[in-house]
């Protein structure tokens, strides 16, 4: 395990930490809570927790040299949209559990990479066919999909509590 690749894990690890700590401290009407623009916040968290192992499949693309080819925001938006439908009514208990699964498998197989394999770059089609390192896919996907969704998740409970 190289330095680089541990760091990155451990950053993944807190953000995936902070998400569990909120969601499991919030009150049954926060947790189906709808953010403003996107979802209820359990059905958020269980995108969270449920596209880590895409986005780790991505970066392992990357860092095998390979592009990534027909994944575009279309693309993306199509599978949240299903995703939310599929899991509206998500429980709390099952979601924080698939969090913490998936979010330890992306940590070990982000621990995985060697330094050479998160140099690698290859052209990216959700980013315009731009040739982007393994790094920058995890630090851009992964690792910050938890704190994203954290930051936009507390805003909108602070605005219902300060409502109330």
């Amino acid at each position: 395990m190289s330095q680089r690749s541990n760091a990155l894990a451990d950053r993944l690890e807190r953000g995936a930490r902070a998400l569990a700590e909120f969601a499991a401290g919030l009150t049954e009407a926060e947790w189906n809570l709808k953010v403003p623009g996107e979802r209820r916040i359990g059905v958020i968290v269980h995108h969270v927790a449920s596209v880590y192992p895409l986005e780790i499949q991505l970066a392992q693309t990357l860092a095998a040299g390979k592009p990534i080819e027909q994944v575009t925001w279309e693309v993306i938006h199509s599978l949240n949209a299903r995703h939310a439908l599929e899991k509206d009514a998500v429980s709390r208990e099952a979601t924080l559990e698939l969090l913490a699964q998936n979010s330890a498998a992306a940590a070990a197989a982000i621990r995985a990479l060697s330094d050479a394999e998160l140099d690698r770059a290859a052209p990216v089609s959700l980013n315009a066919d731009a040739p982007l390192t393994c790094q920058f896919m995890l630090e851009d996907h992964a690792v910050r999909h938890s704190y994203h969704h954290l930051a936009r998740i507390r805003g909108a409970v602070q605005r219902l509590r300060a409502a109330a």
